[in-house]
């Protein structure tokens, strides 16, 4: 009976020494973490530490990789090559952080030396904008709208600023702010094209289905770029397919097919509220 309560123990030891690490992590989630990947077929895990470069975007340091024994330590293999970075792309791909728990066994410290190589300048309204912009990008609106309002008590007015905050403001669904901002940006900067995407988007969300197509179309005359009007027409065309307008849907979904659209999935869901609205 011992020896059976002691095999149970160490298995459960066990068990809990693999549950430390919980793969539920996006990459843009663990800036400045250290992070292990799921287990390869020989039950390792790589290792190593994200962080943010501010020209090549999230990137991941491997350190090398760790196998937890029948012993309950770790085998480790360190990276015998030099700075190993992968530049990473937001995607589905989940991680773990690892635990500060682990450190001493990993031979890690919880910051590393480097990293203070990439840590100049850290409240500088070029580095805030920067981080801001990013973050946007990888849909992390919340986090991004931190580092932008540390940016806007510094300097309202920093080219491209505005914009920005509406994304974010838009993708937070706070749209009166989103306008707010987007107001500013216009004044300064009538004819950019991203502004009046982010412009047009938010009158359509706030209901004012009319002033958003003028918009449109005034956005057209003022410049000579298209690289959002196949967009702000799927935003245009969204609207009407919720009110179940399709005199109006198909009206705009004639204009749609006017401009160039490289983005597969907005073809696709076109395709499929225009099957839907038949």
């Amino acid at each position: 009976m011992r020896i059976l309560i002691l095999v149970f123990l160490l298995t459960a030891f066990n068990l809990q020494a693999q549950i430390n690490l919980s793969f539920n992590k996006r990459f843009v989630e663990c800036e400045d973490k250290w992070v292990a990947f799921k287990m390869d077929k020989d039950s390792t895990n790589s290792y190593g530490f994200i962080y943010i470069d501010e020209e090549a975007g999230l990137t991941f340091n491997l350190e090398g990789d760790f196998k937890l024994k029948s012993d309950n330590t770790y085998q480790i293999v360190k990276n015998k090559e030099t700075n190993i970075k992968v530049r990473l792309e937001p995607n589905n791909v989940k991680v773990a952080i690892i635990p500060s728990s682990m450190y001493q066994d990993l031979q890690i410290d919880s910051i590393p030396e480097w990293l203070k190589f990439y840590k100049t300048d850290t409240n500088s309204i070029t580095r805030l904008y920067k981080w801001g912009f990013m973050y946007n990008g990888w849909n992390e609106c919340k986090k991004a709208l931190e580092f932008l309002l540390k940016a806007k008590s510094i300097d309202a007015n920093y080219k491209g600023l505005a914009v920005e905050l509406a994304y974010s403001y838009n993708c937070l669904n706070d749209y009166d702010k989103a306008l707010e901002a987007l107001k500013d940006a216009l004044k300064s900067d009538s004819t950019n094209a991203y502004i009046n995407k982010e412009y047009i988007y938010t009158l359509i969300k706030k209901g004012d289905i009319d002033k958003a197509t003028e918009h449109f179309i005034k956005s057209i005359k003022l410049n000579n770029e298209n690289t959002f009007n196949a967009e702000n027409c799927f935003n245009i065309l969204s609207y009407y397919y919720e009110k179940k307008d399709i005199k109006n849907f198909n009206i705009w979904l004639k204009e749609f097919k006017k401009w160039p659209n490289s983005n597969e999935q907005i073809t696709q869901y076109v395709n499929l509220m225009k099957k839907e609205l038949k």
